[in-house]
């Protein structure tokens, strides 16, 4: 008991310092609240964001990102609406900081503000929490103006991995903006469905490049073999970074077929490619591969000359 008395002495005498005449003190004394890391410093820094100085509401919310809970929550959200953009920039970032499921108390009243800018950071910290309440105001949320707005929201959505929120996430997938039509799609990894298939499959040919990226990266979740025709035909996007997910998903989903397809794709001047197709073509285990994976066994890159000689292994092993 007298530990316990003796902590709490030591953060009431350094919430002294949030007295001090000096702007500098203050901030000195919300750092030292901070490196505390004592809990029972929550609530004299939570005094701080109400400070006069810009400098110490700043630091405040900065220096809340080493707790976590309803209380920080709280005060990071009365930060929000600091008249200072740079106080309000630095509670939203520590708002993605938050990982007790306990901290969304506070934010789930703010998830219908009407401003943007706090509507956003309240949408960002809540989503890793996965409170099923959320679920309802992130919906609502996706027909908000702002596309950062609607993609965080669906970022909520995607995190709690409900079934019934599943139309949302399809609608979400056609949005008119490509960042929220992308975070969708990775969305729907969790769901199975051949709804849900084809809408990924129908990404593959998304005007936005990193749409399409997106689908062949998450078709690797659905574990069907429904899409096989439609990946090999991605592998000839004019965009590299889309073929390599192509090529990966394909290995994943053991699309022998595709062994053939991958293959030419080894002479491709681009290291990370190279990689993912040997990488690949070990995963299939196909001897055709072989002819490939041979002529890159010198490689000018090192990993991709250590995932031929693992690709050629697997094969002689058959």
């Amino acid at each position: 008991m007298s530990q316990l008395f003796e902590e709490f002495d030591e953060i009431s005498t350094l919430a002294e310092g949030l007295d001090d005449a000096e702007a500098g003190g203050r901030i000195m004394a919300v750092i030292e609240l901070a490196n505390s890391a004592d809990p029972e410093a929550i609530p004299h820094l939570a005094k701080a964001i109400i400070d006069p100085d810009e400098g110490v509401r700043k630091q405040a919310a900065l220096a809340l990102t080493a707790f976590d809970g309803s209380a920080t929550a709280a005060a990071l959200v009365v930060a929000l609406g600091d008249e200072s953009q740079a106080v309000r920039e630095a509670a939203a970032l520590s708002l993605t900081e938050l990982k007790d499921p306990e901290a969304g108390d506070a934010l789930l009243p703010v998830l219908t503000d009407s401003n943007e800018f706090t509507l956003l950071a309240c949408l960002a910290g809540i989503t890793e929490l996965r409170r099923p309440e959320a679920m309802a105001p992130a919906i609502a949320a996706l027909a908000h103006t702002s596309p950062m707005v609607r993609c965080q929201a669906v970022s909520v959505i995607g995190w709690l991995q409900d079934s019934t929120a599943i139309p949302a996430l399809r609608s979400a997938a056609t949005d008119e903006h490509p960042t929220v039509r992308r975070t969708a799609l990775a969305a729907l990894g969790f769901n199975k469905s051949d709804h849900s298939e084809k809408i990924l499959i129908s990404g593959l040919d998304d005007k936005d490049w990193q749409v399409r990226e997106a689908a062949a990266e998450t078709l690797t979740k659905s574990g069907s073999h429904t899409c096989i025709a439609d990946l090999i035909n991605a592998l000839n996007d004019e965009y590299w970074q889309v073929r390599l997910k192509a090529v990966r998903t394909l290995g994943r989903l053991g699309a022998s077929e595709s062994a053939l397809h991958i293959g030419p794709l080894m002479s491709i001047d681009v290291p990370n490619l190279r990689k993912e197709c040997a990488a690949a073509l070990g995963e299939l285990c196909v001897p055709a591969s072989r002819e490939f994976l041979e002529l890159f066994k010198d490689d000018g890159d090192p990993d991709v000359r250590k995932n031929v000689r693992w690709a050629l292994g697997k094969i002689d092993s058959l």
